[in-house]
């Protein structure tokens, strides 16, 4: 068997692994219509017939967003994603959390658009008690122009772990009992957008928006929330039940399988840190980077 074919194998069975803890009871499973209402641009979002795919459009006019009916405190969200293909320098699909409060709470991807040929930069960030600044990047290991692929955030009372096609690659762990501020009082919706981000987005700026290649679009599908509906009462979703199987112990940390997914990520696909950016915080790192990530 060639190193290639040993290393699929591999990676199969562990993302098969990682697909069997994942599975549980389901709150919704894919109509966009049901579950999600249009932000802004309604003409610039297309839905299937059926509900089961929407795409947004980035022109010169506008771009735009959906939103969830709903708000969560709690749980796993998966959203399938193509990003936008070819040339989309400039360009931001955004895949998040808000709690659209003044000191909000936020879990985000950020796919920054590039030039054509380039490595495909995902940014996450999150924002607890209305702090943000905590930024990470990596090359994704495939092209998610071509294809889709499953993004997923898992927010629990002890972590937030996002991942790619069940492969964790970011984890933010509660650490509020050391001062670190951490989302777990806020409600949040499930937010979508593509807009226009050249002034930072690609090569920090350097690479702005060409509109002779629109415009630009990002398709979205088969998303599954499995979350808690809030209801204005926070102890129904903090609480370790059946329903809420999120907040079991047993998904208070990785699992020996997810860790080694996550150490692979960490060696050879980072490519920025905030926890690594002495420059930035000028030798003053946010206190949680000095604590455990899992």
């Amino acid at each position: 068997m060639t190193k290639y074919c040993r290393n699929t194998a591999f990676i199969g069975l562990l993302t098969l692994n990682l697909i069997q803890i994942s599975v549980s009871s389901v709150v919704s499973v894919g109509d966009f219509n049901k579950d999600f209402y249009m932000t802004w641009s309604p003409s610039h979002v297309n839905t299937s017939a059926d509900g089961r795919a929407r795409s947004l459009k980035l022109d010169k006019e506008s771009g735009a967003g959906f939103a969830s009916n709903e708000m969560f405190l709690f749980g796993q969200i998966d959203m399938q994603i193509k990003v936008v293909p070819g040339y989309s320098a400039g360009t931001v699909v955004a895949f998040y959390l808000t709690s659209d409060q003044p000191n909000h709470d936020e879990i985000d991807f950020e796919f920054l658009g590039n030039v054509t040929g380039q490595p495909y930069i995902l940014q996450t960030n999150v924002f607890a008690d209305g702090y943000g600044n905590r930024e990470e990047r990596i090359y994704l290991w495939f092209d998610p122009r071509k294809d889709f692929h499953t993004y997923s955030i898992l927010w629990n009372l002890h972590q937030i772990v996002f991942m790619v096609d069940w492969v964790p690659i970011r984890v933010y762990r509660n650490h509020a009992d050391k001062g670190v501020a951490f989302p777990r009082w806020q409600p949040m919706s499930i937010k979508t957008s593509l807009w226009n981000g050249d002034s930072w987005a690609t090569r920090g700026g350097h690479d702005k928006v060409d509109w002779s290649k629109g415009p630009f679009i990002a398709s979205f599908r088969k998303y599954k929330i499995d979350a808690c509906v809030w209801k204005g009462n926070s102890r129904f979703c903090r609480g370790a039940s059946s329903t809420n199987w999120w907040n079991k112990d047993r998904f208070s940390t990785l699992t020996w399988t997810q860790r080694r997914f996550f150490k692979w990520v960490r060696k050879y696909h980072l490519i920025y840190d905030y926890c690594q950016d002495n420059k930035r915080f000028q030798n003053n790192l946010p206190k949680e980077c000095s604590l455990p990530k899992y």
